[in-house]
C-alpha cells in the first residue's frame, strides 16, 4: 500500500495519513510476521508523549490479541529504549512503539523492534511490508490478553548496575558508588516536553546528581515545534549551563532515544565530539572497538588507534551499527545525531542511559577538558551536513549518475578512496571527507563534510552541491 511506506527506522507520516486503519494493517503485518517466524511469546506495545498515541497503541494490541498474542501495554508514554530494553529483558516476541520521534506535533509513526532488542533490519521490515493486511478475527476463546505495565524501574535499575561496573572497572575497585561519583554534580535536564521526562532525570537524580528540570511536563504540541534537540531549540537550557547555574546540560528528543549535551564552555556540543570523549573515556577503563556511521566523525578511529582498537564504518541507520555492534562485539556504536548503545546494554540507541553515563564522564572529567586534550592530541574537527531537494523516485539514478562522474579531485584535494557502502563517501589526500546520500526521511540528498576548519568544509559541501547538479 503506497501511503504505507517504511523508512529508516519505521513508518512515520502525517495525521491524514497514519490512520486508525493503515496502523491496523501495519499491525496485522507485524503479527503475521511473528507468527511466520515461530514466536508465541508476548508482544510489547508502548508509545510517546504525542496526542493520539496512547489511542494508536491501544488499536495496534487489539490486533496483536486478535491474532492470539498476549500484549504488554505501556501504562503511560515512556521513552523507545525502555520498550527494547523490555524486549529483551523478558524475552518478548518483539516491541511495537507508536513514536515519531523528533518529528513535529502533526506527524506520528510506528516502529517495530525484534526480540533481540535491536532496531529491525530489512529482510524483516519488507516481509512486514509484504504482510500487510485488515486484521484477522480468531475466535474469542483464542485471543490474547492485555496486561498494562510500566518498564520505568527494571530498565533504570539496569542502567544503574552498567554505570556501577564501568566505574568499578575504572577505580579497579568492586564496590564503585555511583551515588558517590555523582556527588555534588548538578544537570540540567530538558525533556522538550517528551517521554524522558520522569525517565532521564529520574534516573539521574536516582544516581545522585542534583537535577535542574527544564520543559519536564508533557505537551503533545512539544511547545508548539518539534522536540529535536539542537543549538537553536536548546537556548534556555545552554544559558542556564553557560551561567553556571548547573554543571551539564543533557536533553532527549521526543521519545528519548537521542541524547543531545551542553557543556559550559562550549555551549551546544557537536554530538561527533560526544562521540569521541565517549569513546575515550570507556578505553580507559575497558577494550574494544567502536562502530560508527558513514557520516559520523574520523576522529573516532584517530582515538582508537592511539588505544590500539578497531573502529568499522557501517551504512547511516542504527540498524546497521546494532549489526556492527554483534558482529565485532563493540565497546560501543553511535551516529553523528547523537544516537549511542554500549557493549552491556541493548544494541539500540538509548537517550537515558547515555544521560547517566554523560554525567559519569563528566563528574570523572569535565567534558570540555576531555574534548580539548584530543583535539589537541588528535587534530581540530568541524563537520557540517546541507541537503539538496531531491524527490524520492529520482534519488537512486542521480545517485547511481555519479558512477561514472566521481571526480579524481574535489576543492583542490586528491580522492585518496571512494566508499559506496551509503551514497558515496569520498575520502581525500589532506584528511577531509565528503559524503553525499539519499536521505531516508524526507525528499532530499545529503551532502556532508568533515575537515579541519570551518572554511575548508564549506568549500567541501560546495563541492558536493556542485557535484550533485552536474548529474541532475
Amino acid at each position: 500500500m503506497e501511503q504505507i511506506a517504511f523508512g529508516t527506522d519505521g513508518w512515520r507520516a502525517p495525521l491524514e495519513t497514519f490512520t486508525p486503519v493503515r496502523v491496523r494493517m501495519v499491525a496485522q503485518g507485524i503479527a503475521s510476521t511473528l507468527q511466520a517466524e515461530g514466536h508465541d511469546q508476548p508482544v510489547v506495545v508502548g508509545y510517546d508523549a504525542r496526542e493520539g498515541s496512547r489511542g494508536f497503541a491501544e488499536e495496534v494490541s487489539r490486533v496483536l490479541c486478535a491474532n492470539g498474542f498476549d500484549v504488554l501495554l505501556s501504562e503511560r508514554d515512556r521513552p523507545t529504549p525502555l520498550y527494547a530494553y523490555t524486549v529483551v529483558d523478558r524475552e518478548c516476541a518483539g516491541a511495537v512503539v507508536i513514536t515519531a520521534s523528533h518529528n513535529p506535533p502533526s506527524d506520528n509513526g510506528i516502529k517495530f523492534i525484534p526480540s533481540d532488542g535491536a532496531p529491525a533490519l530489512p529482510p524483516v521490515m519488507d516481509a512486514i511490508a509484504d504482510s500487510l493486511g485488515e486484521p484477522i478475527a480468531l475466535p474469542a476463546d483464542e485471543h490474547g490478553s492485555v496486561r498494562e505495565f510500566d518498564p520505568l524501574e527494571d530498565h533504570a535499575s539496569h542502567c544503574l548496575e552498567l554505570a556501577e561496573s564501568i566505574l568499578e572497572d575504572a577505580s579497579g575497585s568492586e564496590d564503585a558508588d555511583v551515588h558517590a561519583h555523582l556527588e555534588g554534580l548538578t544537570v540540567a535536564y530538558d525533556a522538550m516536553h517528551g517521554s524522558g521526562r520522569e525517565a532521564t532525570d529520574a534516573l539521574l537524580e536516582r544516581a545522585g546528581a542534583g537535577v535542574e528540570r527544564l520543559r519536564c511536563t508533557r505537551d503533545p504540541e512539544f511547545g508548539g515545534g518539534a522536540p529535536e534537540p539542537a543549538a537553536e531549540t536548546l537556548e534556555e537550557l545552554v544559558e542556564v549551563v553557560t551561567s553556571g547555574a548547573a554543571d551539564l546540560g543533557i536533553a532527549n528528543d521526543g521519545d528519548a532515544d537521542r541524547i543531545a549535551v551542553v557543556t559550559p564552555e562550549r555551549g551546544y556540543l557537536d554530538e561527533n565530539l560526544l562521540f569521541g570523549a565517549l569513546f575515550d573515556w570507556l578505553l580507559e577503563s575497558r577494550s574494544g572497538p567502536a562502530i560508527r556511521t558513514v557520516s559520523t566523525t574520523s576522529l573516532l578511529d584517530r582515538i582508537g588507534e592511539a588505544h590500539g582498537e578497531s573502529v568499522h564504518e557501517v551504512p547511516v541507520g542504527f540498524k546497521w551499527i546494532a549489526r556492527g555492534m554483534a558482529e565485532h562485539d563493540a565497546l560501543v556504536g553511535g551516529e553523528e545525531s547523537g544516537g549511542f548503545s554500549v557493549r552491556g546494554h541493548v544494541r539500540e540507541k538509548d537517550g537515558v542511559l547515555m544521560g547517566l553515563l554523560t554525567a559519569c564522564m563528566h563528574a570523572a572529567e569535565p567534558i570540555d577538558d576531555r574534548v580539548d586534550r584530543l583535539l589537541e592530541t588528535h587534530g581540530h574537527i568541524v563537520q557540517r551536513k546541507t541537503s539538496v531537494p531531491c524527490p524520492d523516485e529520482e534519488k537512486v539514478a542521480r545517485l547511481e549518475a555519479l558512477a561514472d562522474d566521481v571526480p579524481d579531485v574535489v576543492a583542490g584535494a586528491a580522492v585518496d578512496s571512494v566508499n559506496t557502502a551509503d551514497g558515496y563517501k569520498l575520502a581525500l589526500e589532506d584528511g577531509s571527507w565528503l559524503l553525499v546520500r539519499p536521505s531516508g526521511t524526507e525528499p532530499v540528498l545529503r551532502v556532508y563534510a568533515e575537515a579541519g576548519t570551518l572554511e575548508r568544509v564549506e568549500t567541501l559541501l560546495e563541492a558536493g552541491e556542485r557535484l550533485l547538479e552536474s548529474v541532475a
